[in-house]
C-alpha cells in the first residue's frame, strides 16, 4: 500500500485582506513545529490580493507551508477581465490550485469541461490541482450521489495522464455540509472517499488510485477532524471557516495530538 502523507488545506474564500493574511500566517507558524510539518503537509489558499504578501512571508521566514490559490482561468492570457492565469500563479510560487469548488460550480456555473481545461493548465505550469467533487442534498436523497461524483471525475480527468492523476488531490465536499454546520459522519465520509478512490481505479488504474490523496471538505472542525482522519481513504481536509483563525487551523493540523 502506498504511503500517503496527509494534506490539510485552508480555503480562505473571500476573507482576510493582505494585512490580516500576514498576521494569520505568522501566528499559524508560531503554533506549528517541525513535527507537525513532518507528519502532514499544510497549504493556505488566500484571495488573489493576498498571494504576493503571503509568498513573501513564507519565503522570508522559511515557513514550510505551501501557498495555494482558490481558482484560475484555463487560458494563458487574453481579454478575460477579472481572471488570473496559471502562469501568473506559477510566478508567485503557488504550489496548489483548487479547481471545481462547489461554489464555483453552483454560483459561477463552472462546467466539468472548464474544470478539465483548468486542470491541464495547472499541470502545464508545474502546480498541483485540488479537484473538488460532491453532491447536493437533493442528489444525495435521490440516491444519485455516487453517479454525480463519478461523472465529475470522468469529465474532469479527460485526457489527464495516469502519472499526473496519481499526483493530484481530490477533495470530496458534500455540498449539503458546506457552511451549514452539518457534517457527514466519519463512516459517511469514508464511504464516499472510498467511492472516489474506486472511481480513480476504474479511470486511471491501480497505481494512481493508491497514490492520489483524497481530502474531506465539509464543515471540518477541531472537534471532528481526528475521527475523520482515522478513516482509511481520507488523506486530509479542505477546510473553510475553521481555517480562518490561526489557533483553530493549527489544531486541525495537529489532529494527531487530540
Amino acid at each position: 500500500m502506498t504511503e500517503r502523507k496527509p494534506l490539510i488545506s485552508g480555503n480562505w474564500k473571500m476573507h482576510h485582506n493582505h494585512f490580516q493574511a500576514i498576521q494569520m500566517v505568522q501566528s499559524l507558524s508560531y503554533q506549528l513545529n517541525n513535527d507537525d510539518y513532518s507528519y502532514c503537509d499544510v497549504s493556505v489558499h488566500p484571495p488573489f490580493t493576498d498571494l504576493r504578501s503571503i509568498q513573501t512571508v513564507l519565503e522570508s521566514d522559511n515557513i514550510p507551508i505551501s501557498l495555494g490559490a482558490q481558482h484560475c482561468h484555463e487560458q494563458e492570457k487574453g481579454a478575460f477581465t477579472g481572471e488570473v492565469s496559471t502562469g501568473m500563479l506559477e510566478k508567485l510560487n503557488v504550489k496548489l490550485v483548487i479547481v471545481g469548488h462547489s461554489e464555483r460550480r453552483e454560483i459561477f456555473n463552472e462546467t466539468d469541461s472548464q474544470v478539465n481545461a483548468k486542470i491541464k493548465a495547472i499541470f502545464k505550469h508545474g502546480m498541483t490541482p485540488i479537484l473538488c467533487v460532491g453532491e447536493t442534498i437533493d442528489e444525495r436523497d435521490a440516491g444519485d450521489a455516487e453517479t454525480k461524483i463519478k461523472n465529475q471525475l470522468i469529465e474532469g480527468l479527460q485526457g489527464i495522464g495516469k502519472d499526473r492523476v496519481g499526483k493530484m488531490v481530490i477533495a470530496y465536499e458534500p455540498i449539503w455540509a458546506i457552511g451549514t454546520g452539518a457534517t457527514a459522519t466519519p463512516a459517511d465520509a469514508q464511504e464516499m472517499c472510498a467511492h472516489v478512490r474506486n472511481c480513480i481505479l476504474e479511470i486511471s488504474g491501480k497505481s494512481p488510485s493508491e497514490s492520489i490523496r483524497i481530502q474531506y471538505g465539509g464543515s471540518v472542525k477541531p472537534v471532528n477532524i481526528a475521527d475523520l482522519m482515522m478513516q482509511n481513504d481520507i488523506d486530509g481536509a479542505l477546510v473553510g471557516g475553521a481555517a480562518l483563525e490561526a489557533e483553530s487551523f493549527a489544531r486541525l493540523v495537529q489532529y494527531r495530538l487530540q
